[in-house]
């Protein structure tokens, strides 16, 4: 023991640092190959549901790719038992979106006439505001005027439209809008012509706009912007009227 003692002492001490150092180092480095096992077998088992997961929605995909196939090939068959079917069916979507511009579910653009309501500033009795009435007048007319499309203020104006009066407002459809209002429509090239010589558009004009000063512009433009109509198309107590025969 005493010999060992003495080689270590006589040592240099830069070697004895060193041989230290590899020392702990080779003892850090058992303790990690150690400790990787058990980690490394954590991560397969945590992915082993993944990969099972991943293959089940493969195997999903890959039988709704079949079902597809199937689906199509069967239309295929039906089309060439029926040679009228795709000239059917191209038939029934032109009625389709027909019967939607009519009931103003898409939206439109073309030549028209831009109305702008606002109220006077007339006194002594006279009700200067703009009412719903008077935006029902003008959407009135403009129907018989040969409109195709109108809104106000922006909401689409169809035939379950409700135009009302709520508070300082006017509520049209399901959307408050206030003054000053514009009414737009789209219609043929001589909408405004029609319009102005109406009966009721005279009457509207010279019973009610000049004596209670109420404000009213109008633009014949290019271009019209009508939107869709956005609210519910469900009508509960509405029945279609009964057809009579000449």
């Amino acid at each position: 023991m005493s010999v060992v003692v003495a080689r270590l002492r006589a040592l240099p001490s830069v070697q004895v640092t060193l041989a230290m150092a590899l020392l702990v180092l080779g003892f850090l480095i058992a303790a990690q190959i150690a400790g990787e096992g058990p980690r490394i077998r954590y991560s397969t088992e945590e992915r082993s549901p993944l990969i099972e997961t991943a293959l089940g929605l493969q195997s999903q995909q890959e039988a709704l790719k079949v079902q597809i196939v199937a689906i199509r090939a069967r239309i295929g068959d039906l089309e060439a038992q029926d040679p009228g079917a795709a000239n059917s069916l191209r038939r029934l979507y032109a009625s389709l979106e027909a019967a939607r511009l009519s009931a103003g579910l898409v939206p439109v653009t073309g030549r028209g006439v831009a109305f702008r309501l606002e109220d006077g500033t007339q006194d002594g009795g006279v009700d200067a505001r703009v009412s719903a009435r008077d935006v029902r007048t003008l959407v009135e007319e403009l129907w018989l005027a040969g409109a195709q499309a109108i809104s106000v203020n922006g909401e689409r104006v169809v035939a379950s439209t409700a135009v009302l009066d709520i508070g300082g407002s006017i509520l049209v459809n399901s959307a408050y809008v206030s003054p000053p209002y514009t009414i737009s429509a789209i219609g043929p090239a001589d909408l405004y012509d029609r319009l102005r010589v109406g009966v009721g558009f005279v009457q509207f004009v010279q019973g009610r706009v000049e004596p209670s000063g109420l404000r009213l512009s109008v633009a014949q433009l290019d271009s019209v912007d009508i939107p869709a109509f956005a609210g519910t198309v469900n009508l509960r107590n509405a029945r279609p009227a009964p057809t009579t025969t000449p």
